[in-house]
């Protein structure tokens, strides 16, 4: 609705011209690219693990779990980052195995 330039009412306020809003592209948060993964894939390669990163793997492959998870919380903040982290450090310590099997 067009503003009439009055103090009170359902189009009060001061007479503008409304711009269209654009369309945007939907890429979802949390969404991964390929070339997202990539560049991460890249990252990972050259910067290697962060020490508190090598001390989790260290922990889970004696298994203890538990203390991973509490190790990686205290360092990210929420449980549901620490899961995430220690499912993604887990499965580079399968992916290794795997490699150190063939």
């Amino acid at each position: 609705m067009a503003r009439s330039n009055l103090r009170y009412g359902l189009n009060k306020g001061y007479p503008t011209t409304v711009i269209p809003k654009t369309a945007k592209p939907s890429n979802k948060k949390g969404v991964k690219t390929e070339k997202k993964v990539f560049v991460k894939s890249i990252i990972r390669e050259v910067a290697g693990f962060a020490p508190y990163e090598k001390r989790v793997m260290e922990l889970l492959r004696n298994s203890k779990d538990k203390k991973a998870k509490k190790l990686t919380k205290k360092r990210l903040g929420t449980l549901l980052r620490s899961k995430r982290k220690v499912e993604e450090l887990s499965s580079i310590i399968q992916e290794q195995r795997r490699q150190a099997g063939h």
